[in-house]
Order: C-alpha cells, then sequence, then structure tokens
C-alpha cells in the first residue's frame, strides 16, 4: 500500500511534520510544497510556494512544527509559517556558501552545513549562531560540501560527513571539531549511528558502506559492498538495521554486524532516490527521487513483505582492514553556486519567529 504524487520537478529534501499527517519537500525549483496524508491513501497539497531564488536544498519542522525552515544555494535560511504558508522571516547570508542541509538536534536547536564543509549550530532562544565548525582553508574544495550530519544527544556532538571523504566529530560543549577521518578515497553520502552508538555508518558514492568504531573514527573498521551504484541516503530503522536509498533507484534493508543486503524494499524504477524519512509516528516511510515523485509506503507492509523470500545476500566485509580497495572517487554531484546578499541579522530572523 503506498500513496504517491508527481511533484512535477527535482525533489531535493523531504520532512514530516512533528505530529500531524503533514510531508513538506523542497524542489530544485526554489518552491515549497506541503502536503497533507490520510489512512484512505489520499495526498492532499495544502500549499506551493517560492520560498528561494534559487533551488531549494533542504527542510526541516521546528517549533514544534509551527514553522519550516528552508535552505538554499543562495546562502540564506527562510522560516515559513505551516499554517499559512507566509514568510515570517528570512536570513541572508547564513553561510559563505550554498546551505545543502539542515539538521534538528534539539527543541531549541538546529545545524546547517554548506558547500564549503562549513557546519553552524543556531540557537532559536538566544536568536543567533552558537556554535561554528569550519573546514581546513586549505583543504576546501568542490568537493568539500556537507552532505549529511546527525546528531548525538548524550554527548552533545555532531557527525558529519562529506564529499571529501571525511567524518567529523563536532563538539557542541567544547565548539571545536574533536575528530577528522582520514581520506576515505571516496566521498561519503550519509551518516547515521548504530549499535547503541559503538558503530558510525557512512554510504560512499562508491555504492560500498563504511563502517567506524566510536573513539576510532579516524580510519573505518569494516567497508562492505552490495549496492551497484552509490548509497545517498541511509535512515536507521533499529540498532541493527538500516533503510538505504541509492543512486539505482532502490531502497533497500541493510544488516549491520553482520554486514549483509536483507532484501529491496521499494523501488522509483531506475530513478535516484534523493531522500529518505519516517512519519511522526513511523506508520510511513517516505521517499523522493529523480522520477520527481513522492511516495509514502506502509513501512510495516514494506517490512513484513517477502518474508518467505530466499535467504538474506550475504556481503563479505572487510573488518578492521586499513586497506580498503575502492573505487576512483567520481565528481562532485553537487554544484555550487553564486552568493547572496546579506539583509537580516541572524537575532532578528528567530525574533521573527519567536512572534509568530
Amino acid at each position: 500500500m503506498e500513496m504517491e504524487i508527481n511533484l512535477e520537478n527535482l525533489p531535493f529534501d523531504l520532512d514530516f511534520h512533528p505530529s500531524s499527517p503533514i510531508v513538506a519537500t523542497g524542489l530544485i525549483n526554489g518552491r515549497l510544497l506541503l502536503h497533507r496524508y490520510s489512512e484512505d491513501l489520499q495526498l492532499q497539497r495544502l500549499f506551493k510556494i517560492r520560498v528561494h531564488r534559487k533551488s531549494c536544498r533542504a527542510v526541516r519542522f521546528v517549533n514544534s512544527g509551527s514553522v519550516i525552515l528552508t535552505a538554499s544555494p543562495d546562502r540564506s535560511i527562510l522560516a515559513t509559517d505551516v499554517e499559512t504558508g507566509k514568510e515570517i522571516a528570512r536570513l541572508e547570508k547564513a553561510h559563505r556558501a550554498a546551505v545543502n542541509r539542515l539538521v534538528n538536534l534539539t527543541e531549541t536547536t538546529i545545524a546547517s552545513g554548506d558547500d564549503e564543509g562549513c557546519i553552524k549550530v543556531w540557537d532559536t532562544r538566544q536568536r543567533a549562531c552558537c556554535n561554528s565548525f569550519e573546514a581546513d582553508e586549505d583543504l576546501v574544495s568542490e568537493t568539500t560540501y556537507i552532505s549529511d550530519m546527525t546528531y548525538v544527544p548524550d554527548s552533545m556532538q555532531l557527525l558529519a560527513s562529506s564529499g571529501d571523504g571525511t567524518l567529523s566529530l563536532c563538539s557542541l560543549r567544547k565548539n571545536k571539531v574533536q575528530t577528522r577521518s582520514e581520506f576515505a578515497e571516496d566521498a561519503l553520502l550519509s551518516v547515521v549511528t548504530m549499535k547503541n552508538g559503538r558503530k558510525v555508518v557512512c554510504g560512499a558514492e562508491s555504492g560500498a558502506m563504511l563502517l567506524y568504531s566510536w573513539g576510532h573514527l579516524e580510519d573505518c573498521s569494516d567497508r562492505f559492498l552490495g549496492h551497484s551504484q552509490s548509497v545517498d541516503k541511509l535512515l536507521k530503522l533499529d540498532e541493527d538495521t538500516v533503510i538505504s536509498g541509492s543512486d539505482d533507484g532502490l531502497i533497500r534493508l541493510v544488516g549491520i554486524l553482520p554486514n549483509k543486503i536483507i532484501r529491496p524494499l521499494a523501488e522509483h524504477a531506475e530513478y535516484p532516490i534523493e531522500g529518505l524519512a519516517f512519519s511522526h509516528d513511523r506508520k510511513y516511510l517516505g521517499s523522493i527521487s529523480h522520477d520527481q515523485m513522492l511516495k509514502l509506503w506502509d513501512l510495516q507492509e514494506l517490512l513484513d513483505s517477502k518474508q518467505d523470500a530466499s535467504s538474506s545476500q550475504m556481503v563479505e566485509a572487510e573488518s578492521d582492514n586499513d586497506e580498503m580497495d575502492t573505487d576512483p572517487l567520481p565528481g562532485n554531484k553537487r554544484k555550487r553556486t553564486s552568493k547572496g546578499q546579506n539583509t537580516t541579522s541572524a537575532a532578528d530572523f528567530f525574533a521573527d519567529m519567536d512572534d509568530s
């Protein structure tokens, strides 16, 4: 059972409302779409608005779902009222480079990552940027972009994967990059923590999945193949299982230690998967792809289906092996873009959000 709708343009990101049956998508043409979904398999569009001059690369609900933030290569972050669709505040020049990712940290903090490897943490109570983590200026290139981030709340640390093949661990308490891994010779596109925080798993552009041990993030300890093309998205299902979205259009269920491709779950034909997310009640798995479709899949049906299929495909892993056979690094998948103009301070931006 699934719901789907043609977004009519390439989507870059999606996010579910934290308590209501609403899903947001950001499109390549700078538009933000909100849809309400229902048990009768219907998707109702709530609004479609132009939020950025350039593409809308990232979308995240904040303030208990009353506001949605979007980010763009024009370097701006925009706050939009979810009920009315009206602009609340716009922070121009939020970064020096194109903003590529937004991730919720706590109820009052969010993180943004850009195309030059810079990460900023914003505190909506203090109405300011409270942490900033810069990439080494000597290493900044077209592949330095922040591809994904995941928050580790127990230690107040932020993990970030980069297109240059590095994994960074940022401490919010100490306001510094604590650890940066060696170059993996493979663009890292997605990152999750597994095994109760003991393992960090990254999806790579070659189709490999790289495993790092917590406390030893300088180099990966395990690496296994199984995806025919790049592993663009990872979504943690539980401590032992992750859902992957690949450039070949397949959504797979993947086991971690033992490492195995358990089975395909769903697909977008042969179109690359651009985003994966769970609904607030984890009833639905949302996916977007280069086929311009938004699909909502009944998660339990996906997991229950094909249980009688043949045994899982086991994939050999290179455990604790420093000599990795990796494919040559392809070109940067993201385009770097021109910069915008500064018109709003961070304090005013978050003050306007509070006033809404």
